[in-house]
């Protein structure tokens, strides 16, 4: 079924909506462009819990910018994948960075917009490249962040099969066979701990792209890459909450966009110290590109230092400041 104009207009298509609209809130800085963009009673679940009002959506786009004038993002790929026949749900992959500096970061945005007004937002930053980049003590910026938890549809059971509805609700059946592969990998290799599968579902030369700025190559890489996050929580569960599949040669063919919640005790390596025994709820998500059948590359994000400050919340450890969920 074609998606209706009035999803996205007044742009070209759900692509070029995504990225001009996120340009005019965060570069041009019209802040108060939200309040014709998102509907009043907007749902955003990021690293810290989940925004159910338009309001904090502003005031935390505020400051925000205001924490970072110097910075300017753009986007790097957008998945976008229809929700019925006005609706459509993307996932904008954003470059930020400093116009002649090196240091940059990147943020994923899984925005579901119903009538070209946004519903319900899920969105993970990659805040610990710029406190590496910055020498920041990690422990005490958590401690000057409160995690306020989670509500809404983060809190329901996960989608029975994603593949025909996830949480922002019935997909189009578009490449089953390369969504099929991306859950087989997340359940065999994250889940299962088969870590010799890895070459059995992506290339050789393989690029993982993930939090700390850092760039992972070759299947051994992707396999230490896992290990060091699963350490600390060695029983830990990936979930499938959403999918999105999206073909353009702009972005390199087809790619998979997979929204996840990782739940476990934090009772391995005290890597976020001393250990809990008390389960986590990240909030992540991954971009996978293909190449001829198998995946060339993943972008995978959650926010560490929001993963910091639900862990130090857990051990009673007083915050220091207020946070800014957005």
């Amino acid at each position: 079924m074609p998606l209706d104009p009035v999803a996205y207009q007044p742009y070209a298509d759900p692509d070029d909506f995504i990225r001009e609209v996120t340009d005019l809130i965060w570069v041009d800085r019209s802040i108060s462009f939200i309040r014709e963009n998102y509907e009043p009673d907007s749902i955003v679940h990021g690293g810290y819990g989940t925004i159910d009002n338009r309001a904090e959506v502003i005031h935390g786009t505020l400051m925000r910018i205001s924490a970072t004038p110097d910075r300017t993002g753009q986007a790097e790929d957008v998945i976008w994948e229809a929700r019925g026949d006005d609706a459509f749900l993307s996932s904008h992959l954003v470059l930020s960075g400093h116009l002649q500096a090196p240091e940059v970061s990147r943020t994923i945005a899984n925005c579901l917009y119903r009538r070209g007004r946004m519903v319900e937002e899920w969105v993970v930053r990659d805040t610990l490249a710029g406190a590496l980049e910055r020498g920041d003590d990690l422990d005490a910026l958590a401690r000057a962040q409160a995690f306020r938890g989670y509500a809404g549809s983060w809190l329901e059971p996960a989608p029975i099969d994603p593949i025909v509805c996830g949480d922002s609700g019935p997909r189009p059946d578009d490449f089953r066979s390369e969504v099929q592969s991306v859950l087989e990998m997340i359940q065999t290799v994250w889940n299962e701990r088969d870590l010799q599968r890895v070459e059995s579902f992506f290339n050789r030369d393989l690029v993982l792209q993930t939090v700390g700025n850092r760039t992972i190559i070759r299947p051994e890489g992707y396999r230490r890459a896992l290990l060091r996050f699963l350490e600390a929580f060695p029983a830990g569960e990936f979930e499938v909450r959403d999918i999105q599949t999206n073909y353009d040669v702009r972005y390199a063919g087809l790619r998979v966009a997979v929204t996840w919640k990782f739940v476990g005790a934090y009772n391995g390596q005290p890597n976020y110290g001393p250990t809990t025994n008390k389960p986590v709820d990240v909030l992540g998500m991954s971009q996978f590109t293909f190449h001829k059948g198998a995946l060339a590359k993943e972008v995978r994000l959650w926010d560490d230092i929001a993963l910091r400050a639900q862990i130090a919340g857990m051990r009673g450890d007083e915050p220091t400041g207020p946070t800014n969920i957005y």
